[in-house]
């Protein structure tokens, strides 16, 4: 049965408590697929056991499945481990399989048993296993596999229990013609809303994100198909401010919040698919422990699954393991530790590839143990936890003087310290480069995580030095399920966003005492006014993520003073002078921004002239630098708008090209094309104008590229010099041609270079001579997306650039454009 051949073992095995005597050696609670993957391993090794099962039949979390859903086997690296089949397919052949294999194999399956109670006699060790219906039974010991479903989220806000706001779906056909909105883009949220277009209503999808963590990639892919042929419009970091019912057609008027500011959707019914939480009070009623206050805290479990309370198991989704192939490898695993036979966990070949320059000798078990431990950061986590996390992470093991990154590149990967030494080159409060040692415990790299721009500083490996790294998708995903990593990593970022661009004169103390006052996070869309010129100032403004504009009223009219990117600061002009706002700040992008309490901002600046002083400087500058942008009035603040609404605020690079120079000799597209076998990755003529100032098609290199986000193959990367390219590893599937809203990405089959003109031939020595006839090449071939790479590794910069002979095209970063207007 299964991936996996499980043979049975020559003798029936003994439980572990079969000094205990009890009406069973195993009591399943909850035929989900960890349940029934239990109770059919106890039914092979003939364990005496019974599934106790709430409902009227079996597999009550994929019943509720919509009907004709495609059920995904994922994760596709872990075999499976089971005596149910289990294949990737429609909901009904699952449910058939699986019905059908209960009897087969003899399971003992008890229908309309809901638990109510499960206590343990610690005199005995005796489980006392009680339902609804007043029966009970005892066991020897217990599996909880009861799942979330009866906990499921709600909408949060105004209009959340309205009778066309729905949390489940059974059947997408049940309606049509309808405006309908999908609020959640898990897996099931994603489902919904393609069963919905497909039965022919017009459907909108809401994603608190601007990707997609954690869903099969198989569903991005339809999602984000059906989103560019327009059955499906995802409306992306976008959620529900309120629902009202409107007396009229359409019945309900959903009032939400997106990029561009509030904005409103008439439509019949809202499906809301949030997911759902564990039944704690149940929970805990069993005597199980949870290791936090937080809602969505998980038990904490052991190696083999066991609870806190000695002899109760528990797998699948309540443990924090949603997808069905873990669940019923977990089931099965439990019933064998259960039974006294050997278990190697299902990832343990996986796991001892990833370990073997490290500790070539080592266990698994021993590398998770020095991770947990020599890690704080980390330790907050299960082994089961650390498992996962290190299925995603690279162990390295530098020779001391390797450089990690260099200041200044875009990597965004995130390192743990789990042995020895990591140093960094820090600049001193005389200019001069000191070197500052992180030791083992310590990380670094969430600069470059969280806000996307360049290393901050240059890092390299000291004595001893052991790292994890970790892949951005896998940090992002841990952050937003252990709730102590993403505060851990928040308080890093923010300590060292001070350091090093708000006050490097700082000691650690002071900079704790900075913290200690209160930081308050914000979130504003695009174009959305941070504060106002005239505001009274309460607090100074850290820019975590994205960028802004400064700008002021000159003469009526606005005028762009500056630009400022994400790891620094403004606001400190109206906290030194305890004067209004001297300007309006505006996001040019998403933006998310820390504010620093005014009050104890005064305090530890009063306490820190060394760095008063600093900041006195740098208000100083800016003033001159204002002064000189008031002077060149409101025309350059018309193009800074027009570069900002181009995508420049996200930007990294862009090529801009100067009309009142360009001669029109194409000579920047063909040299595109002749550098990459014959597709060019430019479209001069298309783009937009101001005044002389043309932004051709061509990649910006966004700081958080939208193109990297569900890219199944993770063909997408950022290189250290700040390229974002892509891969062979690409499979063609178009995520990121779609993801892209500048149209810079194409999906090509690799052309061989194309016969050059003969002036491009002699002057630039561009493509091959003229005449010559281009191989032929197979049409059928698989597309692959293209897009400019900045010609990455070759002298002299990108080759567009190169090739204008006039010098009208130029690459260049958001920053310089900004400050040469």
């Amino acid at each position: 049965m299964g991936d996996m051949t499980i043979e049975a073992p020559k003798t029936t095995p003994k439980h572990i408590y079969s000094n205990v005597t009890a009406d069973y050696d195993i009591v399943v609670v909850g035929s989900g697929p960890g349940g029934l993957s239990a109770a059919a391993r106890c039914a092979q090794i003939k364990a005496k056991h019974v599934l106790l099962e709430a409902e009227s039949h079996a597999s009550d979390t994929i019943y509720k499945y919509q009907k004709g859903k495609h059920v995904m086997a994922e994760p596709s690296i872990l075999p499976l481990r089971s005596h149910h089949n289990f294949k990737a397919g429609k909901r009904e052949s699952v449910l058939g399989t699986w019905d059908k294999e209960l009897e087969e194999l003899g399971v003992n399956i008890a229908y309309g048993k809901k638990v109510n109670g499960i206590n343990k006699d610690e005199a005995t060790g005796v489980f006392k296993i009680t339902c609804e219906d007043g029966s009970s039974m005892t066991s020897r010991s217990v599996i909880l596999g009861i799942g979330l479903q009866g906990n499921i989220r709600k909408l949060g806000v105004e209009g959340e229990s309205l009778e066309r706001v729905q949390y489940t779906l059974a059947d997408p056909e049940e309606f049509k013609g309808e405006t309908i909105v999908v609020i959640g883009a898990g897996d099931a949220g994603i489902e919904n809303a393609l069963g919905l277009a497909d039965s022919g209503n017009k459907v909108f999808l809401f994603n608190r994100s601007d990707e997609f963590p954690g869903v099969k990639d198989g569903n991005i892919a339809l999602i984000t198909d059906a989103d560019k042929n327009g059955s499906v419009k995802i409306h992306y970091r976008t959620s529900a401010l309120k629902v009202v019912e409107t007396g009229a057609e359409p019945p309900l008027m959903l009032h939400y919040n997106g990029p561009d500011g509030e904005g409103q959707i008439p439509c019949h019914r809202m499906i809301c698919r949030l997911g759902a939480i564990p039944p704690r009070k149940l929970v805990e009623s069993f005597g199980i422990v949870f290791p936090s206050p937080s809602p969505v805290a998980i038990p904490v479990l052991s190696e083999s699954y066991e609870s806190n309370v000695k002899g109760l198991y528990i797998v699948g989704a309540l443990g924090g393991y949603p997808l069905i192939k873990q669940a019923m490898n977990q089931g099965h695993d439990v019933v064998d530790t259960l039974m006294g036979l050997p278990v190697v966990p299902v990832d343990e070949v996986l796991l001892k590839e990833k370990i073997k320059h490290y500790k070539p000798n080592g266990s698994v078990g021993e590398v998770l143990d020095i991770i947990g431990k020599n890690v704080p950061l980390f330790g907050t986590m299960s082994k089961l936890q650390l498992r996962e996390f290190l299925l995603d992470s690279t162990i390295l093991t530098p020779k001391t003087g390797d450089v990690i990154f260099k200041k200044n590149d875009y990597t965004n990967t995130f390192f743990s310290i789990v042995e020895g030494v990591a140093e960094v080159d820090v600049e001193g409060k005389d200019g001069k480069t000191i070197v500052v040692k992180l030791t083992q415990g310590q990380y670094f790299g969430e600069m470059g995580l969280i806000s996307g721009r360049r290393r901050s500083a240059t890092i390299r490996a000291g004595q001893g030095c052991v790292l994890l790294e970790t892949p951005r998708k896998a940090m992002l995903k841990l952050m937003a399920s252990v709730e102590d990593v993403n505060k851990k990593i928040d308080e890093s970022f923010i300590r060292r966003a001070i350091s090093t661009h708000l006050a490097p004169q700082l000691s650690y103390d002071a900079i704790t005492e900075l913290m200690a006052g209160g930081l308050e996070a914000k979130k504003y869309n695009a174009r959305q006014v941070i504060f106002k010129q005239g505001d009274t100032a309460d607090g100074l403004y850290l820019i975590r993520r994205g960028s802004a504009t400064v700008s002021n009223i000159i003469g009526g009219k606005e005028v762009v003073l500056s630009y400022v990117t994400a790891g620094n600061y403004v606001g400190e002009m109206a906290l030194l002078s305890d004067a209004p706002r001297s300007a309006t700040v505006t996001a040019t992008v998403l933006t998310e921004v820390l504010v620093l309490n005014a009050e104890t901002f005064k305090t530890v600046l009063a306490k820190n002239p060394q760095w008063r002083a600093a900041i006195e400087a740098q208000v100083m500058k800016r003033v001159k630098t204002n002064v000189v942008r008031e002077d060149s009035g409101s025309g350059d603040t018309d193009l800074i708008n027009f570069l900002m609404k181009q995508g420049l605020g996200e930007a990294t690079d862009v090529l801009i090209i100067d009309e009142s120079l360009c001669v029109q000799c194409n000579n920047c597209e063909t040299a595109c094309a002749e550098t990459h076998q014959g597709t060019s990755r430019l479209n001069r003529a298309a783009g937009f104008t101001y005044q002389n100032i043309h932004i051709p098609t061509s990649c910006r290199h966004c700081e958080h590229p939208h193109c990297m986000k569900d890219c199944p193959p993770d063909a997408i990367r950022r290189s250290e010099h700040g390229e974002v390219v892509i891969s062979d590893s690409c499979i063609g599937c178009g995520n990121c041609e779609r993801n892209c809203p500048y149209g810079v990405i194409q999906l090509q089959v690799q052309k061989p270079p194309k016969p050059g003109g003969l002036l491009s031939w002699l002057l630039f020595g561009l493509g091959a001579a003229p005449g010559k006839r281009a191989p032929d090449y197979d049409p059928e071939a698989t597309k692959k997306a293209v897009k400019c790479d900045l010609c990455r590794g070759m002298d002299g910069g990108p080759n567009c650039v190169k090739a204008c002979p006039t010098g009208a095209a130029v690459r260049v970063s958001p920053e310089k454009i900004i400050a040469a207007t």
